[in-house]
């Protein structure tokens, strides 16, 4: 996919239809409070502090209102049924996920075309399936979700997470999946909790908050630890084992090796790109009293351990190298001095993921291995002695791979799922034994249960040049395959946690292209789609990267005649909806619609809230006073200015988000309704019982196509939807 050619000479924009009016006056009132703060020397005012309460009654009436006019600006769409309908349309064909064995035993998950959720399935030997959990059979409702999954290495109990209404707050139940019994549960606290199963299926390792009743207010969302939990016990009877007087904010990771021998738990403070990690000995020291050993701690990297079915170590990480390399050891001598590389770094390509391919039909043990080279997949079959290239393997595409997965006990086949952004996911299987042949060993091993006519689309990757002369990729997907008019767009980016934004499926960018739009997705600084460098870059100091490139992105849409400032729409959720806050106070200019999803807006308390205190490793803390500064010369909240004409813009938050709080949305939605001296509107779209996370496929498709129809309104797509 070669960069775009020099823009042609290319018409001016259509007239977009005349925007109608829509006066200050006619935005509830929200008083502004006289609040000023001082902090490390600065004045913060915060007017509309008391917006932060969702029970205040002035709160819940000042929401009413806001309810009510974005009633009036959704009557005036006339695109969103349409929207509707091709979404469901081209969500048509379900999803299928790739099989994880446990002995004989596959677990997958699918859903059919028209239901709300995927369900869990086992395959036994004989081909025989059975459902184990319908989210739909459990609460017809549709306000319970499956969280995560993980069987026992028998393959005979399963622990599973539940979660009502969108909180994200899961708890633990276990069957029996033969029969489909309850053995245990629920068991709460266990948000974000991996499942280490010990052999014999009798007991697991889990991370679990402690009481909240023994702590403040301000710390009931932290203070987790690892405890050891004996299937069908009390709760009160399991054993901490990690986790006592640490950091509040840690994330913890355990695992269990697949012989059982090996526990590893790694430490993270928030969400920090750097892990502590320790491990223990099972045969020398009990499951309940774990003799762990110190494997890397106070390091600047990413470390993972894989004790593999040939008696090495495989270690993954980033130290010395940011793009990722793949190492071996022994476990006598796990540190970093010992580990010899097998996959080194390829400062072009990040590292994703591993499998080992063994067996009696190989004739030495290999390693399928997964990159990503700006943002696209790639996969080479290697030596697992020595990490020598075998051969590259082909993938479907260009496009993302997912995995690959190998079976527990070992053999010569992976699978892995495909997709880009015309491509419904896919889950292929590669057999090593069959790499010389013209298919290289892929072939297709499982489709989704329905079909789908996807839309003929264009995709290329594009490069630009941000403000200080950084070069950033962009995917655009459109009606044709090089700008032959301005047409009505949306930019989308994230730029944050080292998330990559990797080609993938979606009906709403195929409604929107289907449409006769534009809609590009750009890889901004704050994402590792280049690697942990380029994830640091646009992190706590050089958060500004991310803005700069996002910025960039937009005028180069415009002057490569894809679109005009007056046709672009941003789009962007969760850290994106700090992007698209931002970008809306720094570059008005840019863009005529904005559509702001679940965001943090107010940088100065994001850490008062929800799991703010966990991020300040991705941003910094307010409590700082250099690390104010970085926050407070780009907080969107703080950045509105009296008198600005803005965008058109929707805010739209969520009442069980317990993610970012909503009440983000609601101050910067009271804040520019004060601001604004144009017609163009600043809405706040509310919606109950769904949270940041999953939500049923109805609830999906219904936000899609608001923020489509929004977009479409103030892009000027009714103008131009002739494709």
């Amino acid at each position: 996919m070669p960069d775009a050619p020099d823009a042609p000479d290319l018409p001016h924009a259509p007239d977009l239809p005349e925007m109608p009016d829509v006066p200050g006056s006619r935005y509830p009132r929200a008083d502004r409070l006289d609040l000023v703060e001082q902090m490390h020397g600065t004045d913060v005012a915060d007017p509309y502090r008391w917006l932060e309460s969702a029970d205040d009654p002035r709160t819940q009436a000042w929401v009413g209102e806001q309810v009510a006019l974005m009633a009036q600006e959704r009557a005036a769409w006339t695109t969103r049924d349409g929207f509707a309908a091709t979404m469901d349309r081209l969500l048509g064909a379900g999803t299928i996920s790739p099989p994880y064995w446990r002995a004989q035993r596959r677990f997958i998950t699918r859903r059919k075309p028209g239901e709300q959720f995927a369900s869990l399935l086992v395959i036994e030997a004989d081909g025989t399936e059975r459902v184990l959990i319908d989210p739909m059979a459990i609460d017809p409702s549709g306000l319970t979700t499956l969280d995560s999954w993980q069987p026992s290495k028998e393959g005979d109990r399963l622990a599973y997470q539940l979660s009502v209404g969108g909180t994200e707050e899961s708890e633990v139940h276990v069957m029996d999946v033969a029969t489909g019994a309850a053995l245990d549960g629920p068991i709460d606290r266990c948000r974000f909790s991996p499942i280490a199963w010990l052999p014999g299926g009798h007991a697991f390792y889990y991370v679990r908050r402690i009481d909240p009743q023994l702590l403040p207010e301000s710390e009931r969302n932290f203070h987790r630890r690892v405890y050891l939990h004996q299937v069908g016990t009390p709760t009160d009877a399991d054993v901490l084992v990690f986790g006592a007087g640490m950091t509040m904010t840690n994330y913890y990771g355990v695992e269990v090796s697949r012989d059982g021998r090996w526990l590893q738990v790694s430490a993270a403070e928030g969400t920090e790109p750097r892990n502590d990690l320790w491990v223990a000995d099972l045969s020398k020291s009990s499951p309940q009293r774990p003799a762990f050993t110190l494997v890397q701690g106070d390091v600047d990297a990413q470390t993972g351990l894989g004790f593999e079915r040939d008696g090495r170590v495989y270690v993954s990480t980033d130290l010395g190298a940011p793009c990722g390399r793949l190492a071996v050891t022994t476990t006598d001598r796990l540190t970093s001095e010992h580990w010899v590389d097998l996959i080194p770094e390829d400062p072009d390509s990040v590292l994703d993921s591993y499998a080992l391919l063994d067996g009696d039909d190989l004739p030495f043990d290999m390693l399928l291995v997964v990159r990503t080279r700006h943002g696209v997949g790639e996969m080479s079959l290697h030596r697992a002695e020595d990490g020598s290239l075998i051969s590259p393997i082909r993938p479907p595409g260009a496009g993302t791979i997912a995995g690959p997965i190998e079976r527990m006990d070992g053999g010569p086949v992976a699978w892995f799922v495909y997709t880009d952004h015309a491509t419904v996911p896919c889950v292929y299987q590669f057999d090593a034994r069959d790499y010389q042949r013209p298919d290289q060993g892929v072939s297709v091993y499982a489709r989704p249960p329905g079909a789908v006519e996807v839309p003929r689309v264009h995709t290329r990757q594009v490069t630009y040049q941000s403000k200080d002369g950084t070069t950033v990729r962009m995917f655009i997907i459109s009606p044709t395959s090089a700008p032959d008019r301005p047409r009505p767009a949306v930019l989308y980016g994230y730029g944050g946690f080292g998330v990559p934004l990797a080609p993938g499926y979606s009906a709403a960018i195929l409604a929107w292209v289907e449409a006769g739009g534009v809609w590009a997705i750009a890889n901004l600084r704050g994402g590792s789609e280049e690697g942990e460098q380029w994830h640091r870059d646009g992190m706590l100091g050089k958060k500004q990267n991310v803005f700069d490139d996002f910025h960039a992105a937009a005028e180069y849409l415009s002057a490569q005649g894809w679109t005009t400032p007056a046709q672009l729409g941003i789009y962007g959720g969760s850290n994106g909806g700090l992007l698209v806050g931002a970008a809306l106070t720094q570059r008005p200019e840019l863009f005529n619609a904005v559509v702001c999803v679940a965001p943090l807006l107010d940088m100065i308390r994001y850490v008062t809230s929800e799991l703010g205190p966990t991020w300040t490793v991705e941003y910094g803390d307010p409590e700082d006073p250099e690390q104010f500064g970085w926050l407070h010369a780009y907080s969107p909240y703080h950045r509105v200015t009296e008198g600005s004409d803005y965008p058109a813009t929707m805010i739209a938050v969520f009442d069980n988000d317990t993610r970012t709080d909503p009440m983000h949305g609601r101050k910067m939605c009271a804040a520019l309704q004060h601001a604004t001296s144009g017609t163009r509107p600043i809405l706040l779209r509310t919606e109950g019982d769904v949270g940041h996370g999953a939500r049923s496929l109805t609830k999906s498709v219904d936000e899609s196509a608001d923020t489509l129809a929004f977009l479409a309104r103030w892009t000027g797509m009714q103008a131009s939807s002739d494709g």
